[in-house]
């Protein structure tokens, strides 16, 4: 340990530096985003075979997603994923006060796309276009059976991403209790930057998600 070192800033044990110990936690990162990818992968690569077999009723069942709700959605994660990166710069110059106003600015961002993606679903519900747990199902267009796929799909992308942000959303909210706290800002840095790299992933899937749900529609 450097004679410099105060115990807040000192590395755990098995690390010999407190840039050893920040790389580490960060390739922990990688290694679980990784897994994530793979598994995003999969779906998007299913949807867009399926998606080049039945192109115009794919292209057609997308103009039923509400792409005014979709678009303010983009706009809100990209300003987290700003907010975000504004909270870990704060943290880096140890500015207590604004690392917390932006952890706070990126929760309540996350919460409002989380609650207008709440909205739409039910939307979609009342117009019966949510084919699961036996419900009815009356697309007003041609091939609901392939329709019904599309907005499988649907569900599933939208789904898995909203539950990857209400983890995120809790782990935020751990981040600004331990902010508040203040203990120890040389290992808050760390922690805020592996958060930071998990809520950028965030942001790239739903790029994505919206692209190939909202935007792909002829």
């Amino acid at each position: 340990m450097s004679t410099t070192e105060t115990p807040e800033s000192a590395p755990a044990e098995q690390f010999n530096t407190m840039a050893q110990q920040r790389h580490a936690g960060l390739m922990g990162m990688w290694v679980f985003l990784i897994t994530e990818l793979l598994l995003f992968g999969g779906v998007f690569g299913a949807f867009i075979v399926l998606r080049v077999q039945h192109e115009n009723v794919f292209a057609e069942a997308a103009h039923h997603l509400d792409l005014v709700l979709g678009t303010i959605n983009t706009v809100l994660l990209l300003t987290s994923g700003l907010t975000m990166a504004l909270a870990e710069q704060a943290v880096s110059v140890r500015r207590r006060g604004l690392s917390l106003v932006f952890l706070l600015g990126t929760i309540l961002l996350g919460l409002v796309f989380l609650g207008i993606k709440a909205y739409e679903w039910h939307h979609e519900y009342t117009k019966q276009l949510l084919p699961v747990m036996d419900l009815p199902f009356n697309y007003p267009g041609e091939h609901p059976e392939v329709a019904e796929l599309f907005f499988n799909f649907y569900y599933a992308m939208t789904g898995m991403h909203a539950a990857h942000m209400l983890i995120g959303i809790v782990i935020l909210a751990v981040m600004a209790a331990l902010v508040a706290g203040w203990r120890a800002p040389a290992k808050l840095d760390r922690q805020i930057h592996i958060v930071g790299l998990y809520w950028a992933f965030v942001d790239v899937v739903w790029i994505f998600v919206f692209t190939v749900l909202y935007l792909l529609r002829g």
